[in-house]
């Protein structure tokens, strides 16, 4: 049983230690001025909206995954209307 601890416990710890990278990862990259003023320059009323109900980290954070998707999506439709 102290052999299966032995071997175990590192790869629990390793796997945990990645997860907390993953968890930590965007609480380190801080938002710039740059960042507030493209998203009030570029923002549709409801992202502003977000902004009042879960404040300006949270919303950016949509709004990038919202930018990051469109180009898939582009490429998606793109792709079926070929077909």
């Amino acid at each position: 049983m102290a052999g299966l601890l032995v071997v175990f416990f590192p790869l629990l710890l390793l796997g945990f230690l990645l997860f907390m990278e993953r968890v930590e990862e965007p609480l380190r990259r801080g938002t710039t001025e740059a960042d507030v003023a493209e998203f009030l320059d570029k923002a549709d009323p409801e992202d502003l909206d977000n902004v009042f109900r879960y404040g300006v980290r949270r919303s950016l954070e949509r709004w990038r995954n919202r930018r990051r998707r469109l180009p898939k999506l582009a490429a998606l439709v793109g792709r079926q209307r070929q077909e």
